[in-house]
């Protein structure tokens, strides 16, 4: 009863009058304040929720990134809202049509706890900056970011505006079940089914950004410690929690001896003690910690050669839910580490002989949520994007497509639908409704009843073979 009298009040909110472009921007403006001054509270909160989450990692990916997204809405979203101009077919001329983007209503979003701040206020930014009224579901797993969530949107926004709700599995599911005019769903893709079979009830349109298996291929002949370096980033950056993180690595057989060696060097440069390394995130909590241990010694009990990059103990004094970085070498495909996506610092290797067998490995599989190759040949590079196909492509570097703010950020398949972020945000969260303007002197009246002899003639001239 709740959720559905807090999804009237922002619907009727929204048919009394939708946000215009002042208001659109004195929210978005009020919102980057309160993001700046309460980013300490950010850090804090993260923190706590995952045992220890490494300062810079909260302020650059979940802090820096939301303030860009702000940034640029408010920067371009003049441009955005001008209706623009479409041309009239000849046969309709002098009429004249444009396309205007005219907010949708109430835009529902659930936010996961990988990403806790950034995940609810970017699709907020967006839906805001379309003109919508919101409601966000934040993770019941980072309870610390979701309260501080709540409190900041309190600063910012009536509660006719916006509207945080929290609660747990349940709530989640009701909340799928409103019949908002846009929902956006960031999780799981087992949960994603669940998702939009709900909207589906209403027909709400849905965009669903989910996970899977994201490969990161190392074409023969790239420099080994390079790509050691940038995946042992992409791995450890929030002890690979991360949607986007490379989940596996497709490595020539010849170099998996160096890039063995290569990537634990990599992890000691960066974390001389993981046990104690405030640098190092934790694993959000016991369950997902216990997961992540099951599904490696699932991998050890099948004979996989495993290796443990970094020195943290069992029973960790800290209390941090911490999980090493830890290779599995050619794991068998039927295991659940290569079945299901890992979200985690654990990272087979799989070895191949060909760059043939290789995207083959890939295409074999759900379309992924991130693609990353590293390889320095551009006939090759454009061989393999002229066949793969993925939410998103990162050449010689991982994660950093996700950050900017003109490219839209998407899943494809089982990896999820649709975009956000930036203009395709603003897109999403609007509906480009055609309007044709008709002439005050135009040739309609021909095609009245009863049909006369000019009209016949012109017809049969437009269509003759």
């Amino acid at each position: 009863m709740e959720l559905s009298s807090d999804f009237n009040r922002l619907k009727q909110a929204h048919l009394r009058g939708a946000l215009n472009y002042p208001q659109r921007i004195e929210l978005l403006t009020r919102l980057e304040a309160v993001v700046r001054r309460r980013r300490d509270d950010v850090v804090a909160a993260c923190s706590a929720d995952f045992g220890r989450r490494s300062r810079i990692e909260t302020l650059g990916a979940d802090v820096l990134v939301a303030l860009d997204e702000i940034k640029y809405a408010r920067k371009h979203l003049r441009r955005w809202m001008r209706p623009q101009k479409r041309s009239i077919n000849l046969t309709y001329r002098p009429a004249r049509g444009e396309i205007r983007h005219v907010p949708l209503g109430v835009v529902g979003v659930v936010a996961p706890w990988n990403y806790p701040f950034q995940l609810a206020i970017i699709p907020l930014a967006n839906a805001i900056a379309a003109g919508n009224r919101v409601m966000i579901k934040p993770s019941e797993f980072t309870p610390k970011v979701s309260a501080l969530i709540e409190a900041i949107v309190g600063e910012v926004f009536s509660s006719d505006e916006v509207v945080v709700v929290q609660g747990d599995a349940a709530v989640g599911a009701e909340f799928s079940r409103l019949p908002f005019d846009h929902l956006l769903f960031t999780g799981s893709t087992a949960v994603g089914r669940h998702v939009m079979a709900a909207a589906a009830a209403n027909l709400t349109p849905v965009t669903l950004e989910l996970g899977g298996k994201s490969p990161a291929l190392v074409a023969e002949g790239y420099p080994t410690l390079k790509a050691a370096e940038r995946i042992a980033f992409g791995k450890c950056f929030n002890a690979g929690q991360t949607c986007v993180a490379p989940d596996y690595v497709l490595l020539p057989a010849a170099e998996l001896a160096q890039f063995i060696t290569a990537f634990e060097a990599s992890i000691k440069r960066r974390y001389p003690n993981l046990a104690e390394d405030a640098d190092y995130t934790g694993i959000v909590n016991a369950r997902q910690a216990s997961r992540l241990q099951d599904w490696l010694k699932e991998a050890q009990q099948a004979g996989v050669r495993t290796i443990v990059c970094g020195n943290v103990p069992e029973d960790a004094a800290t209390g941090v839910q911490c999980i090493a970085p830890t290779l599995l070498i050619n794991p068998p495909a039927h295991l659940t580490v290569m079945q299901q996506e890992i979200f985690g610092p654990l990272l087979p290797i799989i070895t191949y002989e060909s760059i043939d067998q290789a995207m083959q490995y890939v295409l074999e599989r759900d379309k992924p949520l991130a693609f990353y190759l590293f390889d320095n040949q551009p006939a090759r590079i454009d061989a393999v994007l002229g066949r793969i196909c993925a939410g998103s492509v990162c050449i010689n570097d991982v994660l950093i497509q996700f950050g900017q703010d003109d490219m839209p950020i998407g899943g494809v398949g089982a990896s999820g639908m649709g975009h956000y972020h930036g203009k395709d945000g603003f897109i999403t969260f609007s509906k480009a409704m055609p309007v044709m303007y008709q002439s005050r002197i135009n040739g309609m009246g021909l095609f009245d009843a009863p049909y006369g002899k000019i009209i016949h003639r012109l017809v049969d001239y437009l269509t003759k073979p």
